[in-house]
């Protein structure tokens, strides 16, 4: 469905136009672009738009906006993202989102209920619940958008997809893919060793004065209320809460099982299940694994994809029979040969088999880098690379291995539904509801 949406929206975009920018003004004119979120990548992705016109910023850190103000002094200022569009949604043709996780959707949903654009960084959402909602809502809007996940535009990555597609290994069965980082819930020791920010394996007792420009009660948004502490801010130590963000899985994995994703045109998965440590009720794991399994697609047979995060690693890293990289995705073909990737090295296993094999020719377009991107798709009428109807569904598949993570088993997934079939207890990880005054309904 979400494979099949992506190219409904390549097709229309061109043939209808797009309701902002592109049906009123040159390709060649400036965006209206509202920046929400302004620090950390905020910062940068204000810094990769400058070359349009930047005339509402927004941002709960008035130390945050303040610097922000500086490359972009004409521009609009707003602490509260909600009065911004109250205030801005007709003067506007673009919003940059690069808000904590947790107010993605919140951030995201106005942008497309009103025809414009969206950039919104990785993890596009929560929770599944709020992709869904989304990707149904980018998709009805018909506009540019581009999850940053910046590593899409990297050329390693763009010189694997041809490669797999090529079938330079064969039909691919098993797919793993590792990450290194640990933050997260684990023993003190274990904390210390892995450099993880956090002072704390449990919710503070005590409260903390709040920054003096920090507006807490807006950061805090939709999630349940809890007082300050430095537990939480400033990022990224709000990312392994639940109530604020999914941990190392759907934050690294929105980087590294975009590889997969892309290259195997994956989607919904048709089973889950995960293990690691005891779940906690409130702090994503530092250490977990989670195993998607996936039908036969076209020509292509079904495949399963592992992910591993901290401790974990495949069994070829385990014994040896691959580099001992500390990131990587192994792709295993059919006729036993492997890709290994990383960000920047790309290797065909075994490396004397593939001495004389003559890589494909590269088809996929070097890229300018994803924001600009994104702005060209928006001028032109057409779709970003890493756009929310394929973004959208990576986003989920993510979110669900920290469900069945929490759940505590195999879980049978009913996409279209938004259903466990052999769990419907599990559901309750699909969403939340949220704090009162917070709504994602339009």
């Amino acid at each position: 469905m979400p494979l099949k949406r992506r190219s409904f929206l390549k097709a229309s975009a061109t043939t209808l136009g797009f309701p902002a920018i592109v049906s009123s003004q040159s390709p060649n004119s400036k965006l209206q672009i509202a920046i929400i979120g302004a620090g950390g990548r905020g910062g940068s992705n204000l810094k990769a738009c400058l070359g349009e016109d930047i005339v509402a910023l927004c941002d709960v850190n008035g130390k945050n906006l303040a610097k922000a103000a500086l490359s972009a002094p004409e521009a609009r200022k707003y602490i509260d993202f909600r009065e911004l569009y109250a205030a801005e949604t007709d003067k506007i043709d673009a919003v940059v989102v690069s808000t904590t996780e947790h107010t993605h959707a919140f951030a995201t949903l106005p942008a497309l209920r009103a025809g414009k654009h969206v950039y919104c960084e990785k993890p596009l959402t929560r929770d599944v619940v709020e992709c869904r909602k989304v990707i149904e809502a980018a998709a009805e809007a018909g506009v540019a958008t581009q999850m940053g996940t910046q590593i899409h535009a990297g050329s390693n990555y763009r010189r694997t997809v041809e490669l797999i597609q090529a079938g330079a290994i064969g039909n691919v069965s098993e797919v793993h893919v590792w990450v290194s980082r640990a933050w997260g819930w684990q023993s003190k020791e274990d904390a210390i060793a892995n450099r993880d920010l956090i002072s704390t394996q449990e919710r503070p007792t005590e409260e903390m004065p709040v920054p003096a420009d920090l507006d807490w009660d807006r950061w805090i948004g939709p999630a349940p209320w809890r007082p300050f502490h430095t537990d939480y801010f400033p990022g990224p130590r709000w990312y392994r809460w639940w109530d604020f963000g999914n941990g190392t899985m759907s934050d690294l994995g929105s980087h590294r099982i975009d590889l997969p994703f892309w290259a195997l045109n994956l989607d919904a998965p048709l089973s889950i299940e995960a293990g690691g440590p005891p779940a906690h009720p409130e702090i994503a794991p530092a250490s977990m694994w989670a195993k998607y399994e996936y039908g036969p697609r076209g020509n292509r047979p079904g495949l399963s994809l592992t992910w591993y995060q901290g401790t974990e690693k495949p069994e070829a890293w385990k014994n040896g029979s691959i580099p001992k990289w500390a990131n990587g995705c192994l792709f295993v073909g059919d006729d036993g040969k492997m890709l290994l990737s990383d960000y920047s090295k790309l290797v065909l296993l075994p490396e004397a088999e593939f001495q004389s094999y003559v890589r494909p020719a590269e088809t996929i377009p070097p890229s300018p880098g994803q924001q600009a991107e994104w702005i060209a798709a928006a001028k032109a009428g057409e779709t970003g690379m890493c756009d929310f109807s394929y973004s959208g569904p990576l986003t989920e598949a993510n979110h669900l291995g920290n469900v069945a993570f929490r759940a505590g088993k195999k879980l049978n997934w009913d996409t279209r539904n938004l259903k466990f079939t052999n769990a419907p207890e599990a559901e309750k990880f699909l969403g939340r509801e949220y704090r009162e005054g917070w709504s994602l309904e339009a």
